[in-house]
């Protein structure tokens, strides 16, 4: 029988959904989150956890001990919310918006952050039931993906004393997902993130004379142009490589050939091996037009985070669990999502998953929904019982599975 934390979650409610509008309407970015993590010890007071506070960023890291662990190695899930905002501005209109002018949680991690505080009030008041030990680990730096391996470096993974035995992480979406539906998938969930940036450096000169110089603005497009080309030739669609050239300049006079032109582009992999082929087929690429015009490329190919998988067994405990509390509005993840997390980083240490929900209201068109990190992206508060049910059942049952294995 599966433990129930749908009707105490409930009684919760009022109390994190305030908790949840405080955050939102305070968002802070990177991982120096300060008054976020006061926000977060604030809410865990009185609570009979073992709390630490990273040092090299505004981390928040809780252990609850559970009662009724074996004798021998004790059990251990780890539970993660990550703290970071986002440097945009709010536009939606909310009562509760945010009051920091260009900083907004439009990605919905005052959802997680307040859900998890309320899954440790969960799980400490059915602590004597536990068969293990629970960490909880509040983590800034998501947005730079940089939040986990610096948690990770400081031993949030070994918190209770040793490596945990499974992790989950959860992420609420604004668009995409119909109202009430929760998803997770085996295997990759989400991209890796990797960068690329290039410096095409050709010769400037007079607009009026293209001949006495080098123009590197048509190698610029030639390359922006062949990236597309060289994916849909070189990989399978079945492993796909995704490249957003986010920044593409050149120039500040039109009657000016301009020296060099600047781009920089995202690129984001599903598996070790498509990763592993881009980043030596990419840079050949741009060196080969640049070397057919006479143009110097300079590159900088810098890696990121992994692709975030999900362990099978862990994937088909997580689906278990997940129906358990919503019922049939769970349903599996067909292809992975193009973002990328640093949860993978805890994911390939750990064996877990990491679970996808919808946070659009009720009855909306998601038609009429904007994406996470849009101005106006609206992750509703009817969301949080079930991720608060989500995340302390998750930890119980896995607990209860760990204990009787």
């Amino acid at each position: 029988m599966m433990r129930d934390y749908t009707a105490d979650a409930r009684e919760l409610h009022t109390e994190i959904t305030e908790l949840r509008h405080r955050l939102h309407s305070h968002p802070e970015t990177g991982n120096d989150v300060p008054w976020t993590q006061s926000v977060v010890l604030d809410a865990l007071a009185g609570l009979d956890l073992e709390v630490t506070k990273g040092t090299g960023s505004t981390s928040v890291t809780a252990v609850l001990r559970g009662g009724a662990a074996p004798d021998g190695e004790r059990p251990i899930v780890l539970l993660r919310a990550d703290m970071d905002g986002l440097p945009v501005q709010e536009e939606t209109g909310w009562e509760h918006a945010s009051q920091r002018a260009g900083f907004m949680h439009g990605c919905g991690h005052d959802v997680h952050t307040s859900s998890l505080v309320g899954a440790a009030r969960l799980l400490h008041a059915r602590r004597d039931e536990l068969p293990g030990d629970v960490v909880f680990m509040f983590q800034p730096g998501e947005e730079l993906l940089t939040g986990a391996p610096i948690m990770i470096a400081e031993g949030v993974l070994d918190a209770a004393g040793r490596r945990a035995d499974r992790a989950f992480g959860m992420h609420v979406f604004s668009s995409i997902f119909p109202a009430g539906t929760w998803s997770t998938r085996p295997g990759p969930i989400m991209a890796a993130s990797d960068s690329l940036t290039v410096d095409l450096v050709g010769k400037g000169g007079h607009g009026s004379a293209p001949h006495l110089a080098n123009d590197p603005v048509p190698v610029m497009a030639e390359v922006i142009s062949a990236i597309q080309t060289v994916i849909a030739k070189k990989f399978a669609a079945t492993d796909p490589v995704i490249i957003n050239v986010g920044v593409a300049s050149a120039g500040e006079a039109r009657n000016v050939i301009p020296e060099r032109c600047h781009l920089d582009m995202s690129i984001r992999t599903f598996s070790d091996g498509a990763r592993d082929r881009i980043e030596q087929v990419l840079p050949a690429l741009v060196e080969g037009i640049a070397s057919a015009h006479g143009v110097r490329a300079e590159m900088v190919y810098a890696r990121g985070v992994g692709p975030t998988v999900c362990d099978p067994e862990q994937a088909a405990f997580a689906e278990r669990v997940i129906r358990g509390v919503v019922g049939d509005r769970y349903f599996e993840l067909e292809s992975p999502l193009g973002g990328s997390e640093d949860f993978s980083e805890v994911l390939n240490l750990v064996p877990g998953a990491f679970i996808a929900y919808s946070g659009v209201p009720a009855g909306t068109d998601l038609a009429d929904t904007t994406y996470n990190h849009s101005a106006t992206a609206f992750f509703d508060d009817a969301v949080l019982p079930e991720a608060m049910a989500v995340y302390a059942t998750l930890a119980h049952e896995a607990l209860d599975e760990l204990a009787a294995s």
